[in-house]
């Protein structure tokens, strides 16, 4: 396929003078004559008929990239609302006059490059003794490089951090450079804490995140950019100030949360998750206004969408309230942190602190305002570290050109490529390198050799689904801190969380909104979601979920990223990096699980021909166990009574209650009173019923 390819979708939506399905659709740009609706229309007399030579998988994929970077939008027939007809948005007409998305994909802006290895080199490294004996010739060469400008692209398991940490010790050890001259910046505090430990030995180098170092900054030179002491916010600040604010607007967190999620954004959450979520979205929206240049007002929160209406209008007063009570009262949040150092650099030149070595780890994730604090910096020598591969945040406003065009903005740079896989067997390695082929990365070169525990598996259900992780957890022979399930949403975490509860399974729960830095013991396996566990590894890795739904992600559990319209960059391009994110996380054993008609288009032809000789030899039937049985008919009790009563299945009984209810089982009303959230009320209303079916199990 042409990168450009989408624009005969976008084209033929535009001339076809009624909305139609995605077959229909397909149909045309296919030139299939048999179709009685183009037939009926005359529709291939349209120039854009017969304009694709693709099989309709593969059209289907264009399609759906499409809808989600909002060129495309579906829409629901009136009077036939489950019939789904596909619409050109405002922005998809822009697009065919200026073409823009195939310029965010990776394949059109990354040139390969091939390190090169001189005999030379080999001389110089060996001159350096045990010092480099440890290393590959091409991380020899990032540690040792004398050129003022270096990108390193390090594939995934490359050992990226060890080489920023070896070329650190290199310049102090044999360049002379003064380590106070030195700054190594990454991105959060527990990368920060095992640079720091692992560069005990040099002394004076600053390791910082880019908002710990604002900080200092801020911290010493306060009075030059405000007119009181100021001091970055905390949690407890938030709560403090996210309650004042619904009050000021005479709403308590319940009356938030009804209007801000929509009632298929609840399901499966705790009232306190879900007021953690809102907290979080609000802070959010408030640092990347700011990291946009964008001012807080109503108009930056429009969307097409009427349904996001009220909800917007919700979060903008409630960031209005906020912004207010920190300036008056001497708060600063992480995106004021870069802004306002920034500001005493711009201002104060005398006052920049002079760094002839800046280091920079995980620069796939930099956004605009961070580049600019280090273009303010102006450091004699840069050496940046990353992986396009794993670019998987812009959504918060991670900017993945900075990486791509390095060479645009240092032209006398010299990239080195990374590329051997100390973490996975040769199997899994082969496999990721096929799933993003087409965007044109040199391949990971395998180091391992193992066994190809590698396995897709489809079920008929989630609750098949699940209890075929759960049991494959407790068969496995190695430790569980060494086993992680991932899923795409935070939703599928917490519904397999509560199944894990029924069993009395230690495990640790990483969600979006808690990327809580936790140590895992040796009896505890980690639910995580992608995004928050990316940099981490495991023997075994899960991935649930591993259908169209969920890869590419259909919908956001955050509203707030729709309101704003986050989309800068290309989603569904994205979603496959975060995929690929996954199965790289494994060393040895990759179980890809889903329900459905079919895997995620992120499976290709090519990788279902290395995994399928290993699918045929393995059967798994899942045993099902009481517990977990009584829970899924509990939930399918609740939902025909949510359904009659017009009432979200939360507000009917709490997930959690029915996780007690599955486990404990009452027999009678006496007992029932102790489980969690049974009050008078739903005693009344629900005793009798709940009774009679955990007594018939």
């Amino acid at each position: 396929m042409n990168d450009s390819d989408y624009l005969f979708v976008l084209k033929a939506l535009q001339e076809i003078p009624f909305n139609v399905g995605k077959q229909l659709l397909i149909d045309f740009l296919q030139g299939n004559e048999d179709n009685d609706s183009i037939e009926r229309n005359k529709l291939y007399s349209k120039s854009n008929f017969g304009s694709m030579a693709y099989s309709s998988e593969e059209i289907g994929e264009i399609v759906d990239n499409l809808v989600a970077n909002n060129l495309i939008k579906i829409c629901s027939v009136s009077g036939k609302k489950f019939w789904k007809v596909l619409e050109l948005t405002e922005k998809g007409v822009k697009e065919i006059l200026n073409p823009e998305l195939y310029k965010k994909k990776l394949s059109f802006a990354f040139k390969e490059t091939v390190t090169q290895i001189t005999e030379e080199d080999k001389k110089i490294f060996a001159a350096f003794g045990d010092f480099l004996s440890a290393y590959n010739d091409e991380q020899k060469k990032a540690i040792i490089s004398n050129n003022e400008s270096i990108l390193c692209l390090a594939g995934a398991g490359s050992g990226k951090t060890t080489v920023l940490v070896k070329r650190i010790e290199f310049l102090v050890k044999y360049r002379s450079v003064d380590p106070k001259r030195i700054l190594a910046i990454t991105f959060t505090r527990k990368a920060r804490q095992e640079m720091m430990r692992r560069l005990k030995d040099v002394e004076f180098v600053s390791v910082e995140t880019f908002n710990s170092f604002c900080e200092k900054i801020l911290e010493k030179h306060n009075d030059l950019v405000y007119d009181k002491k100021f001091r970055v916010i905390n949690y407890k600040d938030k709560l403090i100030m996210m309650n004042r604010a619904l009050q000021s607007l005479n709403l308590n967190v319940a009356q938030a949360i009804d209007s801000y999620f929509s009632t298929g954004q609840k399901i499966g959450k705790l009232p306190e998750q879900l007021a953690r979520i809102f907290l979080n979205d609000c802070f959010f929206i408030l640092d990347y206004l700011k990291f946009k240049n964008r001012n807080l007002e109503l108009s930056a929160f429009q969307s097409n969408d009427f349904t996001h209406k009220d909800s917007a209008n919700l979060v903008f007063k409630v960031c209005k309230y906020i912004e207010e009570y920190m300036l008056k009262n001497g708060l600063r949040d992480y995106a004021d942190q870069l802004i306002d150092a920034m500001k005493i650099f711009e201002k104060h030149k005398n006052l920049v602190p002079e760094f002839d070595h800046i280091l920079i780890d995980e620069y796939q994730d930099v956004n605009s305002t961070q580049i600019k604090l280090v273009d303010l910096l102006n450091p004699k020598n840069i050496f940046c570290v990353g992986d396009p591969r794993q670019s998987i945040f812009g959504w918060r406003g991670s900017d993945i050109k900075y990486i791509l065009n390095f060479k645009e903005k240092y032209p006398t740079c010299e990239t080195i490529t990374l590329v051997s896989n100390y973490r996975s067997t040769n199997h899994i390695v082969d496999l990721i390198n096929r799933s993003i082929k087409n965007m044109n990365l040199p391949d990971l070169k395998t180091i391992i050799q193992g066994e190809k525990n590698i396995h897709l598996l489809s079920f008929e259900n989630e609750g098949a689904e699940f209890e075929f992780v759960i049991q494959r957890i407790l068969a496995l022979k190695i430790p569980r801190k060494e086993i992680f399930v991932l899923a795409r949403t935070n939703k599928q975490l917490n519904e397999l969380s509560q199944l894990l509860k029924l069993r009395e399974i230690r495990h640790i729960v990483r969600s979006d909104e808690t990327r809580i830095d936790i140590e895992s013991s040796d009896d505890e396996i980690t639910v995580a979601t992608v995004h928050s566990i990316k940099g981490l590894e495991a023997e075994a890795v899960f991935i649930i979920g591993c259908n169209t739904a969920n890869f590419p992600c259909k919908g956001s559990e955050h509203p707030v990223i729709e309101m704003v319209k986050v989309d800068e960059y290309d989603k569904e391009e994205e979603e496959r990096r975060l995929f690929y994110v996954a199965m790289s996380r494994a060393k040895n054993n990759l179980y890809m699980t889903y329900t459905g008609k079919r895997p995620t288009n992120f499976i290709t032809k090519s990788m279902t021909e290395l995994i399928q000789e290993q699918k045929a030899k393995v059967q798994y039937t899942p045993k099902i166990n009481l517990a977990s049985d009584m829970l899924t008919r509990l939930k399918d009790w609740r939902r025909e009574v949510s359904t009659k009563q017009g009432l979200p299945a939360f507000m009917v009984l709490h997930d959690k209650t029915l996780i007690e209810l599955a486990q404990k089982l009452p027999s009678n009303k006496a007992e029932l009173e102790k489980i969690y959230g049974f009050g008078p009320s739903k005693l009344i209303r629900y005793g009798d019923e709940i009774i009679k079916l955990v007594s018939n199990n």
